[in-house]
C-alpha cells in the first residue's frame, strides 16, 4: 500500500495549517474545561485516598460493598460536621479578626522599625495605612473591591457547587473504583491483562497511601495547633487551625507557611503568646520533619527525597498549589511503572 505524500506547496501549507488549528482547538477545549478537569482530579484523589481504608476493612473479612458503604457514610459525616460545627465557628472568628484590622494596623505602625521608616518618609506609611483603612471600613466599597455584587455572588455559588460536585464524584469514584480498573484492563491485550491489573492496583495503592499519609500529617498538625492555641487562650484557635490544616497539604513549605501565618497573626494582633507560638512552631516543625513525616510517608510512598523536591517544584510551577499536591504521587507512579515495566524490558535485551 502506497503512502500519501504531500508534495504540493499548497497541500503542505494546508496540512500545516490544519495541524495548528487542531492544536489551538485542543488547547482552547482544555482551557474551557480546566475547572471540570480539576474537579475530576480532586475527586479521584479523594477516592483513592479513602481506598486504603476500604482495603483494610476488606482484609478483616468485611464484604467490599459494606466497607465502601461504611467509608462513604464516614466521609459524609465528616462533611456534615465541617458545615455544621467547624465552618460557622471559623467564620465568626474570621469576622472577629477582620474587625480588629484597624488595631492590627495601628500596632504594626507603632513598631519601632516601622515608626522609623514612617518618620523618614514624612508620615507616608501612616497616611497610606489610614487611607486604606478608611476605604476598607466603608462597606459600600466592598463589592467594588471584590469585582461587583454579582461576581461575588457567582463566586460563592460556584465554590459551593464545586464542593458538592467534588463530593458526589468522590463517592461515585469510590463506589466504582474496582469496576473502573477492570474496564481499563479490558483495553489491554489479554496476554498482558493480568500484569496491567497488578500495575494499576499498585499505582492506585501508592497514590491512595500518599493521600492518606499527607492527610494524616496535615490533620495532626491542625489538631495539635488547635490544642496549643486553646491552651494559650487564642481568640482565633479554630480559624488558624483550619487554615494550617489546609496549608499543611502543600509539600515541603506547607507547615512552615502555616507557622509564619500563625506567628504573624499573633504578633500583629498584640497577643501575649506570640513568643510561645514561635517556640512551639520551632519545636513542632523539627518533630514533624524528622519524626512524623518520615514515618508516615515512608509507608505511604517510597521515592527519593530529591525526587520529592523536584516533583513538587515542577508541579507547583506548572499548576500552582494543586500541581504541587499531585506531583509527588504522580512521580511515585512513574517510578513504579519504570521499575515494574521499563527495567525488566531492559534486562531482557
Amino acid at each position: 500500500m502506497e503512502r500519501t505524500r504531500v508534495t504540493n506547496a499548497f497541500q503542505l501549507g494546508l496540512t500545516g495549517g490544519l495541524g495548528v488549528l487542531t492544536a489551538v482547538v485542543i488547547g482552547s477545549t482544555l482551557t474551557q474545561t480546566a475547572t471540570i478537569i480539576t474537579y475530576v482530579g480532586i475527586a479521584l484523589f479523594v477516592a483513592l485516598g479513602m481506598d486504603p481504608i476500604v482495603r483494610a476493612m476488606v482484609r478483616t473479612k468485611i464484604p467490599r460493598p459494606v466497607a465502601v458503604a461504611v467509608v462513604i457514610l464516614g466521609f459524609l459525616s465528616a462533611v456534615a460536621l465541617l458545615f455544621w460545627a467547624v465552618i460557622p465557628t471559623a467564620v465568626n472568628e474570621a469576622v472577629r479578626l477582620v474587625n480588629r484590622v484597624p488595631d492590627i494596623v495601628a500596632n504594626l505602625i507603632s513598631q519601632d522599625i516601622v515608626a522609623s521608616w514612617d518618620a523618614q518618609t514624612d508620615g507616608a506609611i501612616s497616611s497610606a495605612a489610614n487611607t486604606a483603612l478608611h476605604y476598607l471600613s466603608d462597606a459600600n466599597n466592598w463589592p467594588t473591591l471584590l469585582g461587583g455584587v454579582l461576581e461575588v455572588g457567582f463566586g460563592i455559588l460556584s465554590g459551593l457547587v464545586g464542593f458538592v460536585v467534588v463530593v458526589i464524584l468522590s463517592i461515585s469514584f469510590m463506589a466504582s473504583l474496582e469496576s473502573m480498573k477492570e474496564y481499563l484492563a479490558k483495553l489491554v491485550a489479554a496476554s498482558k491483562r493480568e500484569r496491567f491489573r497488578k500495575l494499576t492496583d499498585q499505582v492506585a495503592l501508592s497514590v491512595g497511601r500518599w493521600v492518606m499519609g499527607q492527610t494524616s500529617v496535615a490533620l495532626l498538625h491542625g489538631l495539635v495547633l488547635f490544642a496549643f492555641l486553646t491552651i494559650v487562650g487564642s481568640q482565633y484557635s479554630l480559624l488558624l487551625s483550619l487554615l494550617a490544616f489546609v496549608i499543611a497539604f502543600i509539600p515541603l513549605i506547607g507547615s512552615a507557611s502555616a507557622g509564619l501565618i500563625v506567628v504573624g497573626v499573633s504578633f500583629l494582633s498584640g497577643s501575649p503568646y506570640t513568643l510561645a507560638a514561635l517556640i512551639y512552631y520551632l519545636v513542632y516543625l523539627q518533630v514533624e520533619a524528622y519524626l512524623i513525616s518520615p514515618r508516615v510517608m515512608k509507608k505511604a510512598v517510597s521515592i527519593p527525597a530529591s525526587i520529592v523536591v523536584i516533583a513538587a517544584l515542577l508541579g507547583g510551577t506548572l499548576m500552582g498549589v494543586l500541581g504541587a499536591l499531585v506531583a509527588i504521587p504522580v512521580a511515585a507512579s512513574i517510578l513504579l511503572i519504570v521499575r515494574e515495566v521499563w527495567m525488566p524490558l531492559q534486562q531482557l535485551r
